[in-house]
């Protein structure tokens, strides 16, 4: 009787070792598979074979550029066509760089202003001056402080003086161009009280209202105002 030869069975570590290794190639064929996903190798080839690739296009290339917003750099910008020169203001107000002789006291007319012609008790006048420049050329005048006389009075009686208690005056020659007309820039307030020298410093008697008329006189740079402004204090 012919007998045969029993197969050999492997031990079981055997088989350990081949389930290991077979799971062993299995995670390194998953990882090359991952790595070729990420890293694309292909993606390299194709840029070489096409010579280098462009920059992609930044924020400093495509977007405009930032409008400036600091006023030093608008100052320094040069004008466009389509600015608005500014106003001419000259007409409004004498120019302050005198171009041409002093003024005559025959060309320029004086006028005394208040801004009523009646006041309520305790309300006190403002007193302006304005002149006129009537000759047909321009003169220079000086229209300062030291140059101005505000003098109201009652009849005869001189009751106030702008020159009595005057703290530094101060002189502004100015150029008033041929028929222009300049009033006092900011008017001068009367307190309503007596004005002298001797009383700068102390109590002054109070002018009568109940409808009393006082008159104001204005002179600049000498030329004396040809009529006065009357007005009522109640």
């Amino acid at each position: 009787m012919s007998g045969s030869t029993p197969r050999r069975r492997h031990s079981p570590a055997v088989y350990r070792r081949r389930r290991l290794a077979v799971l062993l190639l299995a995670v390194l064929v998953i990882g090359a598979l991952v790595w070729l996903f990420v890293a694309q190798p292909w993606r390299s080839v194709a840029a070489v074979g096409d010579g280098p690739a462009s920059p992609s296009p930044s924020a400093s290339a495509t977007d405009p550029a930032p409008i400036p917003t600091d006023t030093a750099d608008a100052a320094d910008a040069p004008p466009s066509a389509e600015q608005t020169p500014p106003p001419d203001d000259t007409a409004a107000s004498p120019e302050m760089t005198p171009t041409a002789e002093g003024c005559l006291p025959a060309d320029i007319a004086v006028e005394a202003l208040t801004d009523h012609q009646a006041y309520a008790s305790g309300q006190n006048p403002q007193l302006s001056i304005r002149l006129t420049n009537k000759a047909d050329a321009d003169c220079t005048l000086n229209v300062g402080t030291s140059a101005q006389a505000f003098t109201i009075s009652s009849g005869s009686d001189i009751w106030w003086r702008s020159t009595d208690c005057q703290t530094e005056p101060s002189d502004m020659i100015v150029l008033v161009k041929a028929g222009q007309q300049v009033t006092s820039a900011a008017p001068l307030t009367w307190d309503r009280t007596r004005s002298s020298t001797s009383t700068c410093q102390g109590d002054r008697p109070a002018a009568p209202g109940g409808g009393a008329t006082y008159h104001l006189s204005v002179s600049i740079a000498g030329i004396p105002s040809s009529t006065t402004a009357a007005f009522q204090l109640y």
